[in-house]
């Protein structure tokens, strides 16, 4: 979304969207929002788009291309259209999808229009519904729009407005073939807007075949080049079993907030979220092994600020448009240096600042030289870095001592028994209480292998054959006698320890159990 600050940019006057000609509902339910001044893109496009101009809009991720088109496609079909869908934009994923439905949602607020998100993912049945009730405008994916238009759910006949966004990232993925069947399902006089961050042969091919008479419109503004100098990449040559401390001591650099970190795989972020989380900060994950509504809550709470750390894979994260992320962390390098630019584009928005931070395996020095050509970043050789190289916390101004993970919440001494018995017995925090589940499983074991034969060969025989076994199997571990005496299940060998108690070793056992029976019963009944 359009960040709510007011957008102050150095070198030009900024333009209000009453002044583009924007109906005075949009402008009003913007203005609610905080959202008053124009982004380069929007000037140069709104006008134009609501005359009926055909046109190409070629901007970054993240300078505001969605009012640019959602503006005028909005006005054109009137502020309260008959039902029945009137205007389509495509998009290539899931998230982007519903960020889109929610800036349009937002701007026709006060209109009698109708916006419905359709993507897979989701059941068809609230989908269906919606478009049954008559919605005007519907911002989809091109399978699922393919799909219920095939059930003919969804007619195209009808639409006047068409957009389509990040068309590179569609033919990508691709979805060309798609493209195309949606365009023949609408009518050839229809107003059509494209919009791509690059402009390949194959994207210029589609407009000359489906748009009239296109203009070419480019953000060359001061303020798409402001947008990276904002940004401060720092490069380091990390090695794959230090970044999980490293990115932990990252994530408690001063004045960090939003931050996302971008993986290769499915599978590694989740393994990243897993191992972030067990550190102690609150981090979300995006990916290919979530279900839709897994992402879209795992989305909302990062947006929300309810959690401050997004872990995603590159398709999952194009829909991240959140203004205030500080930090952008690259697990690995990407590909090539658009999804480098995709990626560090989540940060330094709207014009504040932002740190991207790129780790470098030994393998991939050859992919990150030729980014950084192509970016003429002059690092060709990144630093090599470990979580104790004093230069990571002045980079990224670490508070001095920080480790990757947060401090632990004390261990409330009555956790082990009564009277903090069990904790000095024990250990501190988690590993006396794994302990105290080891021993307990020793206890069930133990148990098991006597019940063939309770008495034994003799009373003083079994219980010294008792203690061996004991000791093979506790290692010789301080809290082993203890857990040994209160494992015992039956009353004649309870009263066997206590006749015994009187002798030196045994008998400081017999006084650890007698003194530990109450406490484990209650534990156990807990």
């Amino acid at each position: 979304m359009q960040s709510a600050a007011p957008h102050h940019r150095t070198g030009r006057n900024v333009t209000t969207f009453l002044e583009l000609g924007v109906d005075q509902d949009m402008v009003d339910s913007l203005a609610d929002q905080g959202i008053i001044d124009a982004f380069p893109i929007q000037e140069q496009t709104i006008p134009l788009a609501i005359s009926g101009q055909d046109i190409i809009g070629q901007a970054k991720t993240g300078t505001g291309k969605t009012f640019g088109f959602g503006l005028p496609l909005l006005q054109r079909i009137g502020a309260n259209p008959e039902p029945g869908v009137q205007a389509l934009v495509v998009v290539p994923t899931r998230e982007l999808c519903v960020q889109v439905f929610e800036d349009l949602e937002l701007a026709a607020k006060n209109r009698g229009a109708t916006v419905v998100p359709i993507y897979g993912g989701k059941a068809y049945e609230g989908q269906i519904e919606q478009l049954k009730a008559g919605a005007q405008i519907v911002v989809g994916t091109p399978g699922r729009l393919l799909d219920l238009a095939s059930q003919r759910v969804l007619n195209l006949g009808d639409v006047r407005e068409m957009v389509l966004d990040e068309a590179d990232k569609m033919l990508d993925l691709g979805f060309l073939a798609d493209i195309e069947k949606l365009f023949s399902k609408t009518p050839p006089t229809r107003h059509t807007m494209l919009f791509s961050a690059t402009m390949p042969g194959t994207i210029v091919t589609l407009a000359r075949r489906f748009m009239s008479k296109p203009i070419h419109i480019r953000a060359t503004d001061p303020d798409e080049g402001h947008v990276q100098a904002n940004i401060e990449h720092i490069v380091y040559r990390a090695h794959s079993l230090d970044k999980d401390e490293v990115i932990g001591r990252i994530l408690q650099a001063e004045g960090r907030g939003k931050t996302v970190i971008f993986m290769r795989t499915k599978r590694a972020a989740a393994k990243l979220q897993e191992e972030l989380n067990d550190r102690g900060f609150d981090a979300a994950a995006v990916h290919g092994d979530l279900n839709q509504d897994q992402r879209e809550r795992a989305m909302a709470a990062f947006k929300a600020g309810k959690k401050d750390i997004l872990i995603a894979t590159d398709v999952a994260a194009r829909g991240i448009d959140v203004d205030d992320v500080t930090h952008v962390i690259n697990h690995t390098v990407p590909d090539d240096e658009k999804t480098y630019l995709h990626r560090v584009g989540r940060t330094g928005r709207a014009g504040r600042t932002g740190i991207a931070v790129t780790f470098v395996d030994w393998d991939d020095l050859h992919k990150w030289a030729l980014i950084d050509k192509a970016l003429e970043f002059g690092t060709p050789e990144p630093k090599e870095t470990y979580s104790s190289s004093p230069h990571l916390y002045t980079d990224l101004n670490i508070p001095e001592g920080s480790k990757g993970r947060l401090k632990a919440t004390p261990v409330k001494e009555s956790a082990g028994g009564r009277g903090g018995r069990g904790a000095s017995s024990r250990g501190e925090g988690a590993r006396g209480e794994g302990s105290e589940r080891s021993g307990e499983a020793r206890k069930r074991t133990r148990r098991r292998t006597r019940s063939a034969n309770p008495k034994g060969p003799g009373r003083h025989e079994s219980h010294g054959h008792e203690q061996h076994g004991h000791d093979q199997e506790g290692g010789g571990e301080p809290g082993a006698p203890l857990l040994q005496e209160t494992g015992e299940g039956s009353a004649p060998r309870r009263r066997r320890r206590r006749r015994r108690s009187g002798s030196g070793q045994a008998g400081a056992q017999g006084e650890s159990s007698q003194g530990s029976e109450t406490p484990q019963g209650e534990a156990a009944s807990e």
